[in-house]
Order: C-alpha cells, then structure tokens, then sequence
C-alpha cells in the first residue's frame, strides 16, 4: 500500500534533523574549545627575587632556611637546575628579562644609579608589549631599576619616560633599589603621596646643605654601613645617594614587602576577567634588609634569612590570591632571581655573623658580582597547574629565553635574535635547551656551551674583598666541565687545549674579540 505523502514530508523532516543535530559541535566540544583557548591566553605572572641565591631555596638543597612556598611551585612545576639570569648584577639582568636581548649588546646596561635614565629604549621590543598586542593587560609592581626618564627627571611632575612606555599599562614602582635614593613609590610616573609644598631633590655627587648623612651622623642610626652606604639617611638607615625632601612620600622599609603584595593582589582582582601579565618584582633579600615585624629572628640568620621567609610568605599570600579568584589552572607562574647571592652588601646587619650552616650559594661558587656559577646561575622555575607536569629538568635556558617563548605561547610572531624559543622545555616537554649562553659579571662575559664554561683572562683582583665573593677574573683562561667538577675546582684550560680552542672561537664568534679590554669593575 502507497504510504500517503505526508509521511514522505515527516520523514524528510527527521532527516534533516538528524543531519543538523550531526553537524553541530557536542558540549564536550564547546568545552574543549573553550579550554584550548585559555591554554593559548594564560595570564602569565613573573616572579622575582632579588639577590636570592640557588642554595637558598628548600626546593634547591637548603636545609636551614624553610621556603614552603618556592618549594610548592617548584614541585609542582618544573625545577630547573641549569636555569640563568643573563648578569651576575640587577639592572643588566632584569634588562635582559624584559628585552630578550644580551645585556652586553647595550653598553649602558649596568648597575644603574636611581638617577640613570631609561635603559630601554621606547622603540624596542618587550615582554609587555608582545603581550598587549595579543590583547593581556600588562602591569609591573615592586623594584624596577631599569632607569626613568631622559637623565635629568623632576621628581615633581610625571616621570617619563618609565615602565608605560616600554609596554606596561599599569606600574607601581620604586626607582631603583631600597639602598638608593629617591626613596619614594612610583605609580604609573608619579610620585606617591607626594606634597606640593615639599618638593624632591636628588642629586648623586653633592649633598643638601644641613641634611645629615650616614657618614657624619653615625648617632641617627638604626642600622649601620659597612662600604658604600653612607649618604642620606631615611627612616634611620644611609643611603646611596642625597635626597631632600618629599617626606610623607617616602616608604617605611619594613612594610615595603607588604606594599607591593597589596598592589599585586589588587592588580589580580582587578584584572582577573581578562587575560594578564604581571611582572611582581620582589625587593627580598636585597639590602638594606628590613624584615616586618611579624618576621623578625623567623630565620634565626639574622634580617638576610628573615626578609627570604618574608618573602616566601608574600608569594604564598600570592598563590592564595589566585586560588580565591579561581586562576590557578590558567596562569602560567616563572619564578626566578635576578643574580646570585651576597652577604654583606653594604650594612652590618649579622649576615654573615649568623649564617650558620646555611650555603646561600649552595653547591656552587662565587656568588654576585662573579663570573663563576653562582653568578648567574639562580633558582628557576615554571608552574602552570593542570599543564605542567612535575618534573626536574636539567635543560639550559636563560630568563632570554622567555620572551621568544611567551611569544609562541600566545601565537605572536615577535622574537628578538638572542630569545630562544624554549616554550616546549618551560612547559616540562622537552630537556632540549639551549647549546650555549655567554653569562656577564659586571661587563665581563664568560661562554657556556654544552657541559663546559670558558672565562676569558681578566685584570683585577681575584676577590671582592668588601663582600668577599671570588670574581673569577685570573691571569690566564679557565675551562670548567660542570658535569664533572659543578663547583669549577678543576682549571681544564691547560690539559685540553683543543677544547679551550674550540670554546674561545664560538664564544667570539658572538661576542667579538674585545672582551678582554674590560678592567674596570663597576661595583658599589
């Protein structure tokens, strides 16, 4: 029997339905595209520390100093063992952070005064500016040190050029270091709490007449210097430098550690529905180091371990933040320290008196300031919960690196020569990194490749007596096998000249055959 022509209709319309409901994307699939897509927009936050050595750490070997929460991030994420800021100082390394460009390239990348002007120039390519331009809102709080301004800054009006210029949207600041004057906060190039009735001078050669300093005014002291720190004095301690002025601007140092964690929560909260870059800058364990109460004798080392515990409470409190927001599966965390570590800096403050056990540069020798391991190479870790799988990795990769990496992260094209593209190792998947870095100390530079490092011959004394910290200049090359001899023990330069030969030809072959004019070392 002939079915009447309705059903014909009906059925067609079943199929149709059938062939719609085929074609589109289950729920799974909208769930999983949405995750692919925050994979590829994490927000990203850098954290980093100060002077921090790679014995410092619990997660690095430290056994007297407790720092439950780098620990957490480095078990949880990947703890690299060969990783390296690109100076054994703070300004060239943190240039480099930003830059991924080899701070030797640029002349000017040194110690920098708290008057020095930008390092960065405007027009060059950063780690925030990759970002905003694939749409991350990108904010800096806590130490900058990378120069404001054109070198002549009036500390009055708005600083500029400053961290805004070079890709940052939001920054909350101080100049330099905790050590140097202007002792002031800087939000987005003004001057916090600043009066208009008590104007800031500055000045780096010439005191104010009738303002007391460190050297003259012993009697106004809390904490006393030791070498280099004997200029103004603010909240009882000498600085670098001579400042007059802005007196409710200036920061109390012991809560300066809360401060910043306060402004790097709330920049969190703020921005926590859109994709983020964070650059927390930490001032720990940098002199002068003024732990807050609640973390005074917390080490039993003295202020040194204290600001350290201090400052692992404040990453901790970070983490908290990102757990009550909900972000810790999409935020990509790289925690790291500018250079290695130094004891007495420049104030007596029981650093050494109360070390201890305790071997801030661990395994390794030297220490800032030098050319040997515990220069450059530093605490490093990557933590990006749900996709990084925990893991230790012995790959080489430089905070250069992160630049080219974030990029290919976030599907930007933009690299700089000296930025490898390392993402893969960052996120524990691959142990392929880097095959050489040229590592600096104060203008000089020396040559890693494969499991050997090569230091050019070098004038000047072979110890920084006033921190007592070897700097590894000597008469005639060294040539470590760091597999076999990590703490450079070992001088190989003579019994395998072949070597040496091979390693000085690919280390000019980057960095030139003027290297060895450098005598002058531009310490505190």
């Amino acid at each position: 029997m002939k079915k009447p022509s309705y059903f014909k209709f009906i059925n067609s319309l079943l199929f149709l339905g059938l062939l719609f409901t085929a074609c589109q994307p289950s729920s799974s699939t909208d769930a999983k595209t949405e995750e692919s897509k925050e994979a590829s927009t994490p927000n990203i936050i850098f954290i980093y520390a100060d002077d921090l050595g790679y014995g410092d750490v619990g997660a690095y070997g430290s056994t007297e100093l407790k720092t439950p929460n780098i620990d957490r991030l480095a078990n949880g994420g990947v703890r690299f063992t060969n990783g390296y800021a690109s100076s054994a100082t703070c300004s060239p390394s943190r240039y480099a952070l930003l830059t991924g460009e080899y701070p030797w390239r640029n002349k000017r990348a040194k110690i920098l005064s708290g008057t020095a002007p930008l390092l960065i120039d405007t027009a060059q390519l950063t780690v925030p500016k990759v970002l905003s331009k694939k749409g991350y809102h990108t904010g800096i709080v806590g130490k900058w040190h990378l120069g404001l301004g054109d070198g002549s800054v009036d500390w009055n009006t708005r600083i500029s050029p400053g961290p805004n210029e070079v890709g940052f949207d939001y920054a909350y600041i101080m100049a330099a270091t905790q050590d140097r004057v202007p002792t002031v906060y800087i939000e987005n190039g003004h001057v916090s709490r600043l009066e208009k009735d008590d104007p800031i001078s500055v000045d780096y050669k010439k005191n104010f007449e009738g303002e007391p300093t460190g050297k003259d005014n012993p009697e106004l002291l809390k904490m006393k210097w030791h070498h280099g720190h004997n200029s103004s004095i603010v909240n009882e301690i000498p600085r670098i430098g001579y400042m007059k002025g802005g007196e409710k601007a200036k920061w109390i140092d012991e809560n300066m550690a809360d401060t910043f964690l306060v402004r790097a929560q709330h920049y969190i909260r703020k921005h926590k529905d859109e994709s983020f870059f964070l650059y927390y800058a930490l001032q720990q364990p940098h002199v002068p180091r003024t732990p807050h109460e609640r973390f005074v004798g917390s080490s039993g080392m003295g202020p040194r371990g204290d600001v350290i515990v201090e400052a692992d409470w404040c990453i901790g409190e970070l983490l908290k933040t990102l757990e009550e927001q909900g972000l810790m599966e999409n935020t990509l965390i790289v925690l790291s320290s500018d250079n290695g570590p130094v004891l007495n800096d420049g104030y007596y403050d029981d650093a050494v008196e109360k070390l201890g056990k305790h071997t801030p540069s661990g395994v390794l020798r030297g220490g800032k300031y030098s050319l040997f391991e515990a220069g450059t190479r530093v605490p490093f870790i990557t933590y990006w919960k749900g996709h990084i799988t925990p893991s230790v990795s012995d790959a080489v990769v430089s905070q250069m690196d992160l630049l080219s990496s974030i990029s290919t992260l976030v599907s930007s094209e933009e690299r700089t020569s000296d930025s490898q593209d390392l993402l893969d190792v960052f996120m524990g998947k691959s142990n392929d990194g880097r095959d050489e870095l040229i590592l600096e100390a104060t203008s000089r530079t020396a040559f890693r490749q494969g499991d050997w490092i090569m230091i050019p011959p070098y004038k000047g004394p072979a110890k920084n007596m006033r921190v007592n910290i070897e700097l590894g200049n000597a008469a005639d090359f060294q040539l470590y096998h760091l597999t076999e001899d990590l703490g450079q023990q070992n001088n190989l330069a003579t019994s395998n000249p072949e070597k040496l030969a091979e390693m000085v030809a690919a280390f000019e072959k980057i960095r030139g055959t003027d290297y060895g004019k450098i005598e002058q070392l531009e310490l505190k």
